[in-house]
């Protein structure tokens, strides 16, 4: 198949009619017109490029639009409406204050199924949780015909709008219902660095469709298996191709819960594999604790659970009946496991205890839920100790972080930068909180890795447990606890991936080499499978994690492209001249070198390339952060830099001043806010943009005496490390 964006006529009946907004409002028996057109990205472009017949008949333009607080909208008006967001929520008799902005395009496609410049009231099909309200425009009510995208907007439904309103009682959506001026009847608000943007003219008859820039176009000869979205110019859609279509994530109907696919889930297998044999050399044992936590252990701890208080799920009912009080189900597992542990430790003799456990835990985030980055049940180890002194939970603090860091390094091939978090940023009812940060390029943000807490006595305290020491005294255990998830799956897409698809080291890659025949009319897979059976073999006596591709239903050219996306990191091409040679093509994954190999020492060439694959993607990624690790000593400096893209090191006047590290926050965002023309806005409406301390650096540069701290002027007695953080 073509590239739909570079078809003039862009879709056939046929295929608008297996459309299933069409096939729906078909099945419901509900009168109405579907057609294709020229591709329009926005409510201007569908006015100049897609004339209607009918004098009363109008396009519409789409809003789809988040509250932290309130939720989501679809605001769905006429386009010569003036929508005002910061007006909407008023309008709406939305309580105390609102922030109503643009939606990210993940949760676009999450909650109504399609993309940007494809939404329309008619998407409101695909909202099974019910969890988005529609805002509907009066004066649309008046029109004789509506015409809307059904999922794309390379074609349009149009219906009456009595019609319209009886597909969304059928739908069970009630819009809400608005009155919005026109534009031009009151001073329109300033555009944001945009002036007199000028309407798009109508195109001449017979000129090539315009092409969505930042799509990857599929060239002639490739499978339509390529990804639709640059890195480099749309990260958050190029994100969620390529966990899609590599076969890492399937979506499900719940938000932010996601099914981690067998690809995805081998790849924390081996994590896992590879963690538990680490752990035990620290004589830490896995064991398992429930799922649930009673109301009473979940608010033992005042400081712990205002932490999580906001993401805690409650099970309140069992049946039709209503529990007798609230379960919770684990946000993390301190107040589950600590009551057993008063009860095992009763003498010095019964320390240190080292238990770790593989789990699911349940963070109930409303804030953007992204697959493996950010989501509502996730997958992770969490190690719990109890040590009989201070120095001994501080040695286990920093041997289980420098596990996290060896995970990112040793097996992702990810750079780390391990230190200590501040006060404002450490583990809620914790001493300290030890971390390792990671870069993503493209994006420019940090994201933390894994950490390791230091939780001191207080839980013990709350938890009484207490133990017997020589002396015969009674003491109070000291604790850590450390935990890593599977957000590093999520890391190292972002950091290796490209515009073909997975690039994965070798070390957590489900396969390290696929094997693909290529056969002929002479050379039939009957001639080729015996040959390529040995060399599978001679790999699988290396340990390599092979397959061999012998289906024939798909074509090598089909295969290479599949295998590819799915970052595999090194593809054997076997085919008659490597028959009649004795030989075989490796061709690598991370910067596509071709290499032809002599089967005799296959095995070995192979096990050596990935070994150099491995430590390859290291080192590309450590001169990428590095090249984006800058020192600043002044404020003037600091938000250009964050603008770069760059984490940014500064002479700081200690964790503990919170106070100070606010002011950077808000300083930060204010300046960015205002970089961008967007001096306006609320102040919530930039905490993507405000910089965060992601942690004081254990390896500390030199730090000449006098230097002040940026922010505060004081003596800086430290240097700290800030970033735009996911």
């Amino acid at each position: 198949m073509e590239d739909m964006s570079d078809v003039t006529s862009a879709v056939e009946a046929a295929d608008l009619g297996s459309n299933p907004i069409v096939s729906k409002l078909d099945s419901l028996s509900i009168p109405h017109t579907t057609y294709a057109h020229t591709l329009c990205m926005t409510a201007d472009e569908l006015v100049a490029n897609v004339p209607l017949a009918g004098d009363n008949e109008g396009h519409t333009k789409n809003l789809f639009l988040r509250d932290k607080k309130h939720g989501l909208f679809l605001v769905t008006a006429a386009t010569d409406a003036a929508v005002n967001t910061k007006e909407l929520g008023k309008m709406l008799g939305l309580q105390g204050k609102t922030n109503l902005r643009m939606a990210d395009e993940a949760i676009l496609l999450e909650k109504l199924g399609c993309r940007k410049g494809c939404v329309g009231p008619l998407s409101m099909a695909n909202n099974a949780e019910k969890d988005v309200t529609l805002v509907v425009d009066e004066s649309l009510l008046k029109l004789s015909r509506v015409h809307s995208h059904p999922l794309r907007n390379d074609a349009s439904t149009s219906m009456a709008p009595a019609d319209l309103m009886k597909f969304l009682k059928e739908i069970g959506v009630e819009p809400t219902l608005l009155e919005f001026g026109k534009k031009g009847d009151e001073p329109p608000a300033p555009a944001k660095g945009d002036k007199d943007k000028p309407k798009i003219p109508p195109k001449p008859a017979g000129a090539k469709k315009s092409v969505n820039k930042d799509k990857k176009t599929t060239k002639k000869g490739e499978t339509q298996l390529a990804l639709k979205w640059k890195k480099s110019e749309n990260f958050a859609m190029w994100y969620s191709d390529v966990i899609v279509l590599s076969e890492m994530i399937s979506y499900y109907d719940i938000s932010g819960c996601y099914i981690l696919r067998p690809w995805s889930y081998k790849i924390w297998e081996l994590i896992q594999e590879w963690f538990n044999v680490q752990i035990r050399k620290l004589d830490v044992e896995n064991a398992y604790f429930p799922l649930f936590v009673s109301q009473d252990r979940l608010e033992k701890e005042k400081d712990h659970v205002e932490g999580f208080a906001p993401e805690v799920a409650w099970v309140t009912k069992s049946g039709e009946d209503d529990l007798a009080a609230p379960i919770a189900i684990r946000p993390t597992s301190e107040t589950i496991m600590y009551p057993a542990f008063s009860d095992w430790i009763r003498s010095h003799r019964d320390l240190p205890l080292k238990l770790n456990q593989w789990s699911n835990v349940v963070r109930w985030e409303f804030k953007d839920p992204t697959p493996f980055l950010r989501t509502r049940e996730f997958l992770w180890q969490e190690g719990h100790t109890a040590h009989a002194s201070f120095d001994d939970a501080n040695v286990m603090v920093r041997k289980a972080l420098d596990l996290y860091r060896r995970v990112y390094e040793e097996l992702l091939a990810i750079p780390v930068v391990p230190g200590y978090k501040t006060e404002k940023e450490k583990f809620a009812g914790g001493h300290s909180t030890t971390t390792v940060e990671a870069y993503i390029p493209v994006s420019g943000r940090a994201i933390q890795g894994a950490t390791s807490h230091h939780l001191g006595q207080n839980f013990g305290k709350m938890f009484d447990i207490n133990y017997q020491d020589e002396k015969g005294e009674t003491q109070t255990a000291w604790q850590t606890s450390w935990g890593l998830t599977t957000r590093t799956i999520g890391v190292m897409i972002m950091v290796h991936g490209d515009d073909t698809g997975l690039v994965l080291p070798p070390r957590v890659a489900p396969l390290q080499c696929v094997i693909v025949p290529i056969t002929s009319k002479s050379c039939p897979i009957e001639k080729l499978a015996p040959y390529c059976g040995s060399i599978l073999e001679s790999l699988q006596e290396k340990d390599i994690r092979v397959k061999l591709d012998d289906r024939l239903i798909y074509n090598p050219g089909w295969k290479y492209a599949h295998w590819e996306q799915k970052g595999v990191p090194i593809r054997i091409e076997v085919g008659p001249r490597d028959l009649e040679k004795r030989g075989a093509r490796l061709v690598v994954r991370f910067g596509g070198e071709k290499v032809d190999v002599g089967v005799d020492g296959l095995a070995d060439a192979v096990a050596a390339k990935l070994d150099e694959v491995q430590k390859g993607m290291f080192e590309n990624a450590v001169k990428f952060r590095n090249d984006h690790l800058v020192k600043v000593t002044e404020w003037k400096d600091f938000v250009p830099n964050l603008e770069l893209h760059n984490l940014v090191l500064t002479p700081w006047c200690g964790g503990e001043h919170q106070d100070w590290e606010e002011w950077v926050k808000d300083k930060s965002r204010e300046e960015s806010l205002a970089n961008a023309g967007l001096e306006g806005e609320a102040d919530t409406t930039a905490t993507s943009v405000a910089a965060k301390t992601l942690c004081i650096p254990f390896d500390q540069p030199d730090l000449p005496e006098g230097t002040k701290c940026i922010a505060s002027g004081m003596p800086a007695t430290c240097w700290v490390m800030w970033g735009r953080s996911y």
